[in-house]
């Protein structure tokens, strides 16, 4: 597995990936691989596995459409008030899927009726988050009385159903971070094809064996995200599941607040907090330590450089995530000396359906230390359905007044 993210390293450094392809709008290879030109002269490749295409079942047969059933339904209900002094308050207005999810699940349990916390590119922002709704004193009362700046009202019900191997309507994308390629990934694509469901695994631009431009502007986050698109319209049927890990968090997050009725539940695996991209060298840490010092007499700066300045996303803060409404399984690895496990659990209390899983045994790169146990729970999380939601109750009856005694 090292050997094969180290190549793809290489790939993107020194930009010459060992498939040369053309500018062609669709390419198989004879290793299974498809090379999709996304944009002219913009060529990523894409692992694209599973079982042998059927016949897309009628929709009365699919699982979400059952009529009069009301398994997997959820009422999300939320306010979001954004204030001028930077404060921004969440209220929850719904009964939240949360305690019956996953067993053995970390921070389960019942979301707050409100979150109040501080936008982190406010003034004076030390990231303080807090709950409740009363806030304390009397700067807590003169908070409330000042006028919001906006407020946003969420008031939708969402069919959430167990995402079962060899339904066709069912895909599962992956997207890697800085640095790393789709190879990162093949112990859990690898597992979820021999379990028949069908898995797409993209090359980042400028990584694997994905085209490697020479221009700062084509590792933008806004072009790297467009490709993502184009990736994901491709290959998106009813029900995809969105996995992304570090950086790859961040389009999985883009994707889904641009689909929420395609992206059915998505999974961040030590993305960080939910706070707005700011460009920082420090961010390149989906290689290990080791792995790093090895290359760094061959490390293309130019290319450093441009992928670490292009991951600048203004509009993805705390109010972006806050109104997702897509089930969300947050993974983290304890030993991660990159994401401190305070910005997951601070995305598990901004996002309205999301699940923590802390990993003791792992670090950044969970998913290549530990393959059994996040592929044990990402199965689990595809599998899960939220509880159906009451029926209501028909109105009583009048008691005669003989009776009420």
């Amino acid at each position: 597995m090292l050997t094969g993210v180290t190549d793809g390293i290489f790939c993107c450094l020194l930009g010459a990936p060992p498939n040369a392809v053309g500018p062609l709008e669709s390419v198989e290879s004879s290793d299974g691989y498809t090379f999709v030109e996304v944009k002219p002269g913009r060529v990523l490749r894409v692992k694209h596995a599973g079982p042998a295409p059927v016949p897309t079942p009628p929709p009365s047969s699919l699982p979400d459409t059952a009529q009069g059933d009301r398994s997997g339904l959820v009422h999300c209900q939320r306010r979001i008030t954004v204030y001028r002094n930077g404060r921004l308050l969440v209220e929850n207005l719904g009964r939240a899927p949360r305690a019956d999810l996953l067993h053995g699940q970390n921070g389960s349990g019942e979301p707050p009726a409100s979150l109040e916390v501080e936008l982190a590119d406010s003034a004076g922002s030390d990231g303080h988050s807090g709950t409740g709704s009363t806030g304390s004193g009397s700067a807590g009362r003169r908070r409330r009385a000042r006028r919001p700046k906006r407020t946003i009202h969420i008031d939708c019900e969402k069919r959430i159903t167990s995402c079962k191997g060899a339904q066709a309507d069912v895909v599962l994308f992956f997207i890697h971070g800085v640095g790393g390629s789709l190879a990162i990934w093949k112990e859990q694509l690898d597992f979820f094809v021999r379990l028949g469901y069908e898995v797409v695994a993209p090359d980042l631009a400028g990584h694997g064996a994905s085209s490697a431009p020479q221009v700062a502007a084509a590792y933008t986050f806004y072009a790297l995200a467009e490709d993502m698109r184009a990736i994901f319209k491709r290959y998106a049927k009813k029900r995809n599941v969105l996995i992304g890990h570090s950086y790859g968090v961040s389009f999985c997050t883009f994707l889904a607040h641009e689909y929420p009725d395609l992206v059915h539940k998505v999974i961040m695996i030590n993305g960080g907090g939910p706070t707005a991209l700011e460009p920082s060298f420090c961010s390149i840490f989906n290689m290990p330590t080791c792995v790093l010092h090895c290359l760094s007499p061959c490390l293309a700066w130019s290319f450093l450089k441009a992928m670490m300045s292009g991951q600048y996303w203004p509009e993805g803060d705390e109010v972006y995530h806050a109104e997702l409404t897509v089930p969300v399984l947050l993974v983290h690895g304890m030993h991660d000396k990159f994401v401190p496990v305070e910005e997951d659990q601070r995305m598990a209390e901004i996002l309205l359906l999301a699940f923590l899983k802390l990993i003791d045994e792992g670090s950044h790169m969970v998913m290549l230390e530990c393959p059994e146990t996040v592929n044990t729970l990402l199965h689990e999380f595809l599998l899960w359905e939220p509880e159906p939601l009451p029926k209501a109750l028909p109105a009583p009856l009048p008691v005669a007044p003989e009776e009420n005694k």
